[in-house]
């Protein structure tokens, strides 16, 4: 996680540093608000890697000297057939539809949806006290 609070961190001094030159060669607000709270984002992601890579042990990604083979072995569990990943996209995408006509309903029934679909790929390998 060291390498990637590292990115974060020269992300956050570049982004403030384009903000500041922006500033003064532009004069124009929306750009260095933008600028300035992209800096702010990347400085939240940043810190936040280097709170969890001080809780975990070294990663070979974050030894120099490491070998390929030092990252051998299990990556995680991923599903192999899940149909929420597309209840989910088509959720947000009835959502932005009704967000571009600006129909009401279509936006309630778009988060309806998409609320269902979360919940859903959130608890999809979720067994309850009673299933034990």
């Amino acid at each position: 996680m060291k390498v990637e609070s590292r990115i974060f961190e020269l992300l956050t001094v570049f982004f403030f540093v384009c903000a500041v030159v922006y500033g003064f060669l532009s004069k124009e607000a929306a750009g260095i608000v933008a600028l300035t709270l992209t800096g702010g984002l990347c400085l939240i992601v940043g810190t936040y890697f280097r709170f969890v890579a001080r809780r975990l042990e070294e990663r070979p990604e974050d030894n120099p000297e490491a070998e390929v083979s030092d990252g051998a072995g299990d990556v995680g569990f991923f599903s192999p057939s899940s149909y929420w990943p597309i209840t989910v996209a088509g959720g947000v995408a009835l959502t932005g539809i009704g967000l571009a006509f600006y129909q009401w309903w279509l936006i309630v029934l778009g988060v309806i949806f998409l609320i269902i679909a979360v919940c859903g790929l959130v608890f999809e390998y979720h067994a309850g006290p009673e299933a034990h």
